[in-house]
C-alpha cells in the first residue's frame, strides 16, 4: 500500500511537472525571405519565452502562406504582396492587415554584367536589356510576393519572358540566388535575403532605386469566424508583440555584415 502511494505520488509530480512545461503552439506563415535572412532567429525567441509558447513556421512563397490561411493552417500569416493580402482581408480570411516592417527589391547579376544593367534605375529598362540579350535570368516562379513583383515588372516593361535563358525555378529565396549564382545569370531579389547570402555568392547589385521596388510586409490574423480553431487571442498577442517598441527594435536592429536588412514605419 506505502509503495502504491509512493508510485500515485510521483506519477502525480510527474504530470504537475508536464503541465508546466506544456506550451502553446502558434502556426505563422510566412515568406522564405524571412527565414532566409535570419530574421526569425531574432524575432520569435522572446515571445515564444515570454508566452511559453513555440511559434511553428511554415516557410513558403507569399501566395502558399496566404493559401495557407485561407484554409486555416495558419494563425497568422506575414507576407509581401500588398494587393494579395488587401484581398485576402477583403474576401473575409484575414481579421485586419498591419504594416508590419518594409525593405526593397533589387536586380542581381555577374561582374561581367552581359546585358548592360549596372547603375541602371528603371527596373522595367533592366530587364527588357535583360530580355534583348537573352542572358540567363532565374525567376522564384513561385506565386510568392518577390514572383508576384517580378512579373509586374515584367509586363510593365512590355516583355513576355520565354525561352532557354528564362529559368522558372520554383524555388525559395535563397535557392534562387545561389541558382543564379552558380549559372552568372540575373535574379531578382529582396535586399535583406541578398545581404544574408553576400558570403555564399558574388553577384552584385546591378539595378536598384526605383521607386516600384518598395517591399512592403504586413502580418494578418486568420479570421476565426472563417476557422474556429485558431488561436486568435494568440494570433493577437503575437501580432501585438512584433508592433510594439520592443518588437520594432527587433527588426531595426537585425543586422547582417554590418547591413540592416528591415526598416520600421515611422
Amino acid at each position: 500500500m506505502k509503495r502504491w502511494s509512493l508510485f500515485l505520488a510521483a506519477v502525480l509530480c510527474l504530470l504537475t511537472a508536464t503541465a508546466g512545461l506544456a506550451q502553446e503552439r502558434l502556426i505563422l506563415a510566412t515568406t522564405t525571405s524571412t527565414q532566409n535572412s535570419g530574421l526569425l532567429d531574432v524575432l520569435l525567441p522572446p515571445f515564444e519565452q515570454r508566452n511559453n509558447v513555440r511559434v511553428d513556421v511554415i516557410a513558403v512563397g507569399t501566395g502558399q502562406a496566404l493559401k495557407l490561411g485561407e484554409a486555416g493552417d495558419a494563425d497568422v500569416v506575414m507576407v509581401h504582396a500588398r494587393a494579395q493580402e488587401d484581398a485576402f482581408v477583403a474576401a473575409g480570411f484575414g481579421v485586419k492587415r498591419h504594416d508590419l516592417m518594409y525593405n526593397d527589391f533589387v536586380i542581381l547579376g555577374p561582374e561581367t554584367d552581359p546585358a548592360g544593367i549596372r547603375g541602371l534605375k528603371d527596373a522595367t529598362q533592366a530587364l527588357a536589356k535583360i530580355d534583348a540579350v537573352q542572358a540567363r535570368f532565374v525567376s522564384r516562379a513561385d506565386q510568392s510576393g518577390t514572383h508576384v513583383m517580378e512579373k509586374n515588372l515584367w509586363q510593365q516593361a512590355g516583355v513576355a519572358p520565354t525561352g532557354n535563358w528564362y529559368i522558372e525555378s520554383g524555388r525559395g529565396m535563397g535557392e534562387v540566388i545561389a541558382m543564379a549564382t552558380e549559372l552568372q545569370g540575373y535574379t531578382l531579389a529582396d535586399r535583406g535575403t541578398y545581404l544574408a547570402y553576400l558570403g555564399k555568392t558574388n553577384l552584385e547589385v546591378l539595378c536598384e532605386g526605383d521607386e516600384r521596388l518598395f517591399n512592403p510586409y504586413g502580418v494578418i490574423a486568420v479570421n476565426p469566424e472563417r476557422h474556429p480553431h485558431v488561436k486568435i487571442d494568440l494570433a493577437d498577442r503575437f501580432i501585438d508583440y512584433l508592433l510594439s517598441a520592443e518588437g520594432q527594435a527587433l527588426i531595426t536592429g537585425f543586422q547582417v555584415n554590418g547591413k540592416q536588412l528591415f526598416f520600421v514605419y515611422p
